[in-house]
């Protein structure tokens, strides 16, 4: 990691050097009237929260009016800042580790309704058929409306096998029905795999975790074993639906397919702020061929990982477009009082890509299709279209932004397009000019 700090230290020099005393004095003037303006506005805040205190019909509860406002501020700037309490907060460290309570799901709150973001692999809500895109307008017959989505989650999560009844509104479908769902422990395995016929080795990361990293080499290190270097076509690395998480784990997971280059850059406000993350010597994978898939459900970590492989063209990547969140979220713990999550940096790929609000576009398309019964009633947002997203900083035009494409994976494998395409590029069944990816045509270092 390298921090190029001096860019802004030059800045902050040639101002002062060009613009001498009087230009600086009327910087400091200006800040002082915007400073002026914020404690008036301050002030006012100050005003309306004594007003309720003292007036509303109901004694309200002052640490909810709080939260309450803290909470308005943070969505006012993005879908991804928000304020978490003590109790949350801790909820958030327990499932970074890969282990928690609950049914299963990732949930957005989009249009003041909880829209399912995609189920996690072989938990109670994927099991139970839950889908990507599902509204959910009931827990156990109570309405979600008016609940935040904090709230609504703290619904969902509940003592080990009691069962709650999700009231479920599906796109294409005209009337809503229950799914009955029993909670249990969600430990989340976030790197599966096996060896497939003719010596192709499939890794399935479903989130970035804490152990995922170590998950992987572990993968890679069975996968070896089971088959001699000679023998040994290739890797598939499936990242569909996976919702992202720890950026150092994306790090990690791009590292280990990576034996040079730049894997991802954040860049925040100051030019101070800007952050690079480099590969280390040695690839994990000895520069077999790898197919990384993707698909409207991966997001964030996922697009970190196909954004680098893509760029340093040492994978092809096959499927649909992502999602395209290109923010970072900073944790910043608040003592007691739990935690700020608060958007502080958009990342770039390593040729400067910024994916935000656009995604990953796959270098092969291969689109799964809808089975009959599925058509029309599966649907999936893309970050374009969450209110208040970022704009891509690099493009600012709305109308180039990108929607929703499809997340759907066919339950079985023998049905699932792109998975079989991917191991016939391996194979040498299927042949395209986009694969095998060669990383010697790759961006620079």
């Amino acid at each position: 990691m390298r921090k190029f700090g001096l860019l802004a230290a030059g800045a902050i020099l040639g101002a002062l050097a060009t613009g001498g005393v009087s230009e600086f004095s009327g910087v400091t003037g200006a800040a002082t009237a915007a400073a002026t303006d914020t404690y008036r506005q301050l002030n006012l805040f100050g005003d309306v929260f004594e007003r309720i205190r003292s007036d509303y019909v109901e004694k309200p509860d002052d640490t909810k009016l709080i939260q309450a406002a803290i909470n308005g501020m943070l969505s006012s700037l993005d879908p991804h800042s928000s304020y978490m309490d003590a109790k949350d907060f801790r909820d958030m460290q327990v499932q970074t580790r890969g282990e928690f309570g609950g049914l299963g799901i990732e949930v957005t709150m989009e249009n003041d309704q909880i829209k399912v973001v995609t189920p996690i692999d072989d938990t109670p809500a994927a099991k139970a058929g839950i889908l990507a895109g599902d509204i959910i307008t009931k827990l156990d017959g109570q309405p979600i409306q008016g609940l935040t989505l904090k709230d609504a989650v703290d619904r969902m999560r509940g003592p080990v096998n009691s069962p709650i009844t999700l009231t479920i509104q599906r796109t294409g479908k005209t009337d809503a029905f229950d799914v009955k769902v029993n909670r249990d422990i969600i430990r989340i395995k976030s790197v599966r795999s096996h060896v497939e016929a003719d010596n192709v080795g499939y890794i399935r990361i479903t989130q970035f975790t804490e152990n995922s990293v170590d998950g992987l080499q572990a993968a890679i290190a069975d996968i070896k074993k089971q088959v001699p270097a000679d023998k040994l076509k290739g890797y598939v690395l499936d990242l569909r639906n996976n919702p992202g998480g720890l950026l150092d784990q994306a790090i990690g997971v791009s590292d280990a397919f990576l034996g040079h280059g730049e894997i991802v850059s954040t860049r925040g406000r100051k030019a101070s702020d800007i952050q690079r993350f480099t590969a280390r010597a040695g690839d994990l994978t000895d520069g077999k061929p790898v197919v990384v898939l993707i698909n409207g459900g991966s997001a964030s970590a996922s697009e970190i990982v196909a954004g680098a492989l893509q760029d340093h063209r040492r994978a092809t990547v096959v499927g649909t477009r992502s999602f395209g969140k290109g923010s970072v979220q900073t944790i910043i713990p608040l003592g007691k009082n739990g935690a700020l999550r608060l958007t502080t940096a958009r990342y770039y790929t390593p040729s400067g890509r910024s994916i935000q609000a656009k995604g990953i576009d796959p270098d092969i398309q291969m689109v799964d299709e809808l089975p009959a019964d599925l058509k029309g009633k599966v649907d999936m947002t893309s970050e374009a279209e969450l209110r208040g997203h970022l704009k891509n900083e690099a493009d600012k035009d709305a109308d180039k932004e990108t929607s929703g494409s499809s997340a759907y994976v066919p339950p079985d494998a023998k049905d699932d397009k792109q998975l079989n395409y991917a191991y016939d590029l391996l194979r040498g069944i299927q042949v395209n000019s986009r694969f095998p990816a060669n990383d010697s045509q790759g961006i620079p270092d």
